[in-house]
C-alpha cells in the first residue's frame, strides 16, 4: 500500500513537473507576453499535488490559515531586504514551512511566496521560474520532513546552504535560455558563472538563518501542528 501511494505521488509530480516545463517553454516561445498568465497558471499546478493528497479529506480552516501566514511571513522576509541582492529571510521560512507542512503543502507556499512578493518587488518573465524554484525548494523541505533528518541541524544546515546556489541555477538556466543567443556551452558557463557571487549570499544567508533559528521554529511549528492537527492524515 505504501510502495502503491508513493508511486502516485511520484507519477502526480512528474505530470505537475511536465505541465510547469510546458507553460516556462511555451512563455519563452511567445517571448515573454502574457507572463502573469503564466504564473498564475504554475500557481495553479503547485496546488495540484496538494488538491490530490487532500481531495478526501478537505484541509482545515486553521491549515489554510497557517499556509497563508507562511506566506506572509516569507513575504515579509524577502521584501524588506530588496536592495540587498539574494540576501533575505524568504528561502528560510519556506524550508521550515515545507518541513512543518509536508510536500504539498510546501510546494505550494513556496510558488505563492513568489508571485505576492513580487507584487510589490515588480512581475516580470521572471516571476513564474521564480515560483518554480521557490515551490521546488518548499516541496523538498517537505520531503525531508517526513525524515528524521529534519531533526539534524548539520544536514538542514547544509540542505539550505545547497538551495542557495539550486535556487540560483534554476534562475541562471532562464536567464540563458531567453538572453544567451546562440546558445553555447560558453554561454551557459559565462550566465552561471556571473551570478555565483549572488547565490553565494543567497546560500551564505539561509546557512546563517537556519543555523540561528531553525531549531526554535522547527519546534514551535510542531508544537502548533500537535494542538491544530494542521495535517491529521500525517504519521
Amino acid at each position: 500500500m505504501f510502495h502503491k501511494s508513493k508511486t502516485v505521488f511520484v507519477s502526480q509530480l512528474l505530470f505537475v513537473f511536465i505541465l510547469i516545463g510546458v507553460f516556462l517553454t511555451l512563455m519563452m516561445l511567445l517571448h515573454n507576453k502574457h507572463y502573469l498568465l503564466f504564473s498564475f497558471m504554475v500557481l495553479l499546478c503547485s496546488i495540484l499535488p496538494a488538491y490530490w493528497k487532500f481531495e478526501k479529506q478537505p484541509l482545515k480552516t486553521q491549515t489554510m490559515m497557517f499556509v497563508a501566514i507562511l506566506v506572509a511571513l516569507a513575504v515579509a522576509g524577502r521584501v524588506p531586504f530588496a536592495a540587498l541582492p539574494s540576501i533575505q529571510a524568504a528561502s528560510f521560512v519556506i524550508i521550515v514551512g515545507g518541513i512543518s507542512m509536508g510536500p504539498e503543502l510546501g510546494f505550494v507556499t513556496g510558488s505563492t511566496t513568489a508571485l505576492v512578493s513580487n507584487m510589490f518587488m515588480g512581475q516580470g518573465p521572471w516571476t513564474p521560474w521564480q515560483m518554480f524554484a521557490w515551490g521546488l525548494m518548499g516541496l523538498t523541505a517537505g520531503l525531508i520532513g517526513t525524515t528524521k533528518l529534519r531533526k539534524n541541524l548539520l544536514f538542514m544546515v547544509l540542505f539550505g546552504g545547497a538551495w542557495g546556489f539550486f535556487f540560483g541555477w534554476i534562475m541562471d538556466l532562464w536567464f540563458a535560455l531567453q538572453y544567451v543567443s546562440p546558445l553555447s556551452i560558453k554561454g551557459f558557463i559565462l550566465a552561471f558563472a556571473n551570478s555565483a557571487l549572488f547565490d553565494l549570499y543567497h546560500a551564505l544567508s539561509n546557512i546563517v538563518l537556519i543555523t540561528l533559528l531553525y531549531q526554535p521554529w522547527e519546534k514551535l511549528f510542531a508544537r502548533l501542528d500537535r494542538k491544530y492537527q494542521f495535517l491529521p492524515t500525517k504519521k
